[in-house]
This record gives C-alpha cells, structure tokens and sequence, in this order.
C-alpha cells in the first residue's frame, strides 16, 4: 500500500463497517480480559474477532483507494500478526516447559502480545474517529 494520504472520501457505510470491526475486536479483547479466558486467546479465537477478520476481507475491497484503505489493513495484519507471534511464543515456551521456564516465557509473551493487541485496537480507533488514515 502506498504510505501516501487517501484523498478519495469514503462512504459513511464503509466508515461505520470500519467501526463495527475495531469494536468487535475490542469486544474480543474484552472477553478475554474479563471472562475464564485469556485476552489474546479470546482475540484470536473468540467469534467476535473471527467475525471482525471475515468482515474485513469483505470489505476491504472497497476500501481501496480511501483513507479507510489503511484500516482494513491495519486490522487484518493486527489479526494475523498477533496469531503469528502467539504461535511463535508457543513454540519457544512449549519446549522450555520441561525445564519450567517455558511456563514464565508462555505466560510473558501472552501479556505482551495483549498489550500489543490493545495498542493497535485503540491506536486504529482512535484514528478512525479522526478521520485519519493509519501509518506504519
């Protein structure tokens, strides 16, 4: 994608589809953070983020070439990077288990990854509600 700022307008229909996917993004990270189970196992296999990733494919489309271009692709690559580190961490800590180590580096790299996946699900909604494209 090309760094430079959208100029083309998007539809406010787009604008809140864009929405509705940064909010069931946090719901996910929600649930985790306030349900049995962990914040970036509910981010990444929770229905509302699962959902969120579908919406985004469909409608990334037409996305392209507004503004809105930059947060279809930040909330996609927000989800797969996430899954990407989270299986990475898995397996670095799974063999470290057996000298206990591998559970403190699971549980580290998990609350990490959180962090991580609430920073750009607040980063990218608070630019959408300024109507202001994402940079890398």
């Amino acid at each position: 994608m090309n760094n430079s700022v959208m100029t083309v307008e998007a539809s406010p229909a787009l604008v809140r589809t864009a929405h509705i996917v940064y909010a069931l993004h946090a719901l996910g990270l929600a649930v985790g953070a306030f349900g049995a189970a962990t914040v970036i196992g509910s981010f990444l296999l929770g229905w509302p983020s699962i959902i969120a990733v579908i919406v985004n494919y469909i409608y990334r489309g037409d996305a392209r070439g507004t503004w809105l271009e930059s947060h279809f692709d930040w909330q996609i690559r927000t989800f797969w990077y996430a899954l990407a580190w989270a299986v990475l961490v898995a397996l670095v800590s799974l063999p470290l288990t057996l000298v206990i180590i591998g559970f403190g580096t699971w549980a580290f790299g998990m609350f990490i990854l959180g962090l991580w996946a609430i920073y750009r699900i607040m980063r990218g909604w608070l630019r959408l509600n300024a109507h202001q494209p994402m940079h890398a």
